[in-house]
């Protein structure tokens, strides 16, 4: 989420968001019945803070682009009714799914005539292309949060990550330094 935003930061006809809910019906909403993507992403829309994506309220957009990141506990849910809701009654246009501890990423592309998803395939560094968002998802090496690990990256059509706030900081204090050297 934060890298797409700092990436970003100029535009401001995007939302990026996780652990929200997304409301898509005014009757579920009374039903308490709604999903909490890990992360979506919508195109067209006001960039500002929100405390939930509630569509009807949104003109009627809906996640262009979803990650769900998979568990033990959430996996089968995650392939099986979300995977159903985000295709037939939200239309999401990409659905991707990743194991954090396996690094398996998965990408779905909607096809609107039969309202299911399918398999995207993989370029030769195993990373998906995001259409609607004009990038790609992978996973690479890299630090966050203190722990050197694999983690899942956004990336330009070249392959360059996007960075998030930790990496900006760092390349930040090198720039400035490289800056103080020369001076």
């Amino acid at each position: 989420i934060q890298s797409l935003e700092l990436e970003w930061s100029a535009r401001k006809d995007f939302f990026v968001g996780g652990n929200m809910f997304v409301y898509f019906s005014e009757t579920q909403a009374k039903k308490n019945d709604f999903r909490g993507p890990d992360v979506f992403v919508v195109l067209d829309t006001v960039r500002k803070e929100r405390k939930s994506w509630v569509v009807w309220e949104e003109e009627g957009r809906t996640p262009d682009v979803v990650i769900e990141l998979l568990s033990e506990s959430t996996e089968a849910v995650d392939r099986g009714e979300k995977m159903r809701i985000y295709a037939q009654m939200l239309k999401v246009g990409e659905y991707f799914l990743y194991d954090p501890f396996t690094q398996a990423l998965e990408g779905y592309e909607l096809n609107h005539r039969t309202g299911r998803y399918s398999p995207m395939t993989p370029d030769s560094q195993g990373r998906l292309p995001v259409q609607r968002l004009g990038i790609k998802l992978g996973v690479a090496p890299g630090r966050f949060m203190g722990r050197e690990a694999m983690w899942l990256r956004w990336m330009d059509e070249k392959g360059r990550i996007f960075l998030h706030s930790e990496e900006w900081a760092e390349q930040e204090a090198q720039r400035a330094e490289q800056e103080a050297q020369r001076a």
